[in-house]
């Protein structure tokens, strides 16, 4: 019934456009919630079982209710959006905000109203520059309607390309033009968080989603999905697939409708070798576990996630060793350099990946890789560092007869045959792919 919740109607209708927005229905939900009480919207979100977009998957309702009433707090309250959507494999925020910026800025001035803000920040990744365009093109349609605005002023601020700033106190640093790295915690945003007042950060699709729960109602959105992951979820397939792009399906829809149903296959008929399930920080699936819920607990059974919602899916021909060079590569490289562990480790996993690859490695250095891996993991101060080791390690775990082949053979198994250099193609790619939906 509801699974176009999100991006719904972007596909017959311009709704870039205010015009067009409203001539659906657009800002209704944020009218009916202005005539709500603050605490009343949030109990909407609270039964929904809404749980954020971004990552953390931590319930929304939830989030909103750790904010300080104002008499608890005199301090102003910020709503700050993470766009900074940097994660390898996931271009959906992208999308949302290119094809419906009204939607997400109607749940931004939806949240504001619930957290009883009048000042929203969003912070935008740099690169992002159509979408960028469009918000701002949206904002500026907005600046006459103070019927719709109510008095919240909205600054769009653009990253500088640094990945850590999609840790949300890191972003806030970066927001009050400090270094983009990451805060001690405690205290937690909500209580001191942008410029030391109560805060709540949230994902772009997390703010999509509030007008639909809103038009519905939270206990009429809860019905759709399954247990612990209600709703709808935008997926962005990428990788060895014939249909790339963004779905919004319904959680709960397997990971093997996702590739072999809305992607349409492996390129080429090809066999499926393994999928990474929620961007470039979770856990690696094998071909032979994708029979799996895209759910929180489903995943979780298998010691993976949603995550970004990033789903790479990598045939037969992919070498396990270059696909963790790759993410360790990348995770060196964005590493802020505050935690040694992170700092350190990383640098010392791509050594040993690149000597994997190059046949250079000794039998004791794939032990070594999966104990430089643990000492980096729980022991950071965010968890860039944690997750890169827990990707690579789990690509060890998944295919060690693998990395044992190229200690074996002292050199990769697979030539120059994998295709690798190409899955982790930058997002832009598959940004504009036609976006289509699983039936309820």
């Amino acid at each position: 019934m509801a699974t176009e919740l999100v991006l719904g109607g972007a596909a017959e209708r311009d709704l870039t456009k205010l015009a067009e927005y409203e001539a659906g229905g657009g800002y209704g939900a944020l009218a009916r919630a202005r005539a709500m009480t603050p605490q009343a919207v949030i109990d909407e979100l609270v039964a929904s079982e809404l749980r954020g977009r971004g990552g953390a998957f931590f319930p929304t309702g939830r989030k909103w209710t750790f904010i300080p009433k104002p008499d608890q707090n005199p301090n102003p309250h910020y709503l700050v959006v993470n766009a900074d959507e940097s994660e390898p494999g996931s271009f959906k925020d992208n999308e949302i905000m290119a094809r419906v910026p009204h939607r997400f800025i109607e749940g931004c001035l939806i949240t504001a109203h619930a957290v009883e803000s009048a000042h929203v920040f969003i912070y935008i990744r740099g690169e992002y520059t159509g979408p960028y365009e469009v918000l701002i093109a949206a904002l500026d349609e907005l600046g006459s309607r103070e019927d719709i605005l109510g008095g919240v002023a909205i600054v769009v601020h653009r990253g500088a390309g640094a990945y850590i700033c999609g840790e949300e106190t890191a972003l806030l640093e970066s927001l009050e033009g400090k270094r983009g790295q990451p805060r001690t915690k405690p205290p937690y945003p909500a209580i001191q968080g942008l410029y030391a007042s109560p805060t709540v950060v949230n994902n772009v699709e997390t703010m999509a989603t509030v007008p639909p729960i809103i038009e519905l109602g939270g206990a009429e959105y809860a019905k759709l999905g399954v247990p612990d992951s209600r709703g709808t979820r935008v997926v962005s397939i990428s990788g060895h697939v014939e249909h790339p792009g963004n779905y919004e399906i319904e959680n709960g829809t397997s990971v093997r409708e996702l590739v072999y149903g809305l992607g349409g296959g492996i390129t080429g008929g090809r066999g499926l070798k393994a999928v990474i399930p929620g961007g470039s920080s979770t856990v690696i699936l094998r071909y032979d576990e994708i029979d799996v819920g895209y759910d929180f607990n489903s995943l979780l059974a298998l010691k993976t996630a949603m995550g970004s919602a990033g789903v790479v899916v990598l045939d037969d021909r992919c070498c396990m060793v270059q696909l963790g060079i790759r993410i360790s590569e990348f995770y060196e490289h964005e590493s802020c350099g505050k935690c040694t562990p992170c700092r350190e480790g990383t640098r010392w996993m791509t050594q040993i990946l690149r000597r994997l690859e190059a046949g250079d490695a000794e039998q004791h250095e794939l032990d070594l890789l999966l104990d430089v891996c643990d000492r980096i993991n729980g022991k950071c101060l965010c968890p860039l560092g944690e997750t890169a080791a827990i990707a690579v390690a789990s690509y060890v775990d998944k295919f060690r007869s693998e990395f044992q082949a190229h200690i074996d053979e002292a050199g990769c198994p697979f030539g120059d045959s994998s295709p690798l250099h190409n899955v982790l193609a930058p997002v832009a790619l598959h940004t504009h792919s036609p976006v289509a939906t699983v039936p309820a």
